[in-house]
């Protein structure tokens, strides 16, 4: 997996901004997006928002030097949700889909983007670069994920009205929520309020 920690900053329609971190490159994708019914969720309508989206992502790329086609768009779109599906199949404890399998699959076989390190140590990729690339980078990033020691930490989160996929990979293991500013605060507000209830009885 892609280690570089950064957090995607997510603005809901409903309640306060708040920073997500999923722990995997390849399930950042998944906040563009989803098929089926939350396909009102959809970001990447046009080439230049999947290059913008790539600059908030932990590959942090500038939009100006990554080239997206429409064809790739849409390869975009068709990556991310077999990456959902993927990861809906993982979390319920159901066998992978093979034909997302063989999506993932079609994505990583193509060249990835090219790492370069700087004199500071620092990482970077070379760029300008084409999408094409990137998706493939991405989709490596998922075979890493899916086939490996974390595979059974990836955990949708435990709010009742989220649905962000993430990766636990915090030492003990117990991550429950996408994010504790949002849904873990909130959490904490239900059970406060509720043992207040219960300790007061009722009217």
């Amino acid at each position: 997996m892609t280690r570089d920690t950064t957090g995607l900053p997510m603005r809901p329609l409903h309640g306060s901004p708040f920073v997500f971190d999923p722990g995997a490159l390849c399930l950042e994708l998944l906040v563009t997006g989803a098929p089926g019914a939350y396909a009102h969720y959809e970001i990447l309508h046009r080439p230049r928002d999947l290059a913008d989206w790539l600059a908030l992502s932990r590959l942090r790329l500038d939009p100006e030097l990554i080239g997206v086609t429409e064809a790739e768009l849409g390869a975009a779109r068709r990556l991310r949700d077999s990456l959902w599906r993927l990861a809906d199949a993982r979390t319920g404890g159901r066998p992978l889909p093979p034909e997302d399998v063989a999506e993932v699959n079609l994505a990583a076989s193509r060249p990835p983007l090219v790492p370069a390190m700087d004199a500071g140590a620092g990482r970077s990729w070379v760029q300008p670069a084409g999408a094409t690339a990137v998706l493939s980078t991405i989709a490596r990033d998922a075979v890493d994920l899916f086939t490996g020691d974390h595979a059974d930490r990836i955990r949708e989160c435990g709010s009742h009205d989220c649905r962000l996929v993430f990766v636990d990979t915090s030492r003990p293991g117990r991550r429950r929520w996408c994010s504790m500013e949002r849904c873990g605060n909130r959490q904490k507000v239900r059970a406060l309020r509720a043992r207040r209830e219960e300790a007061e009885g009722p009217p």
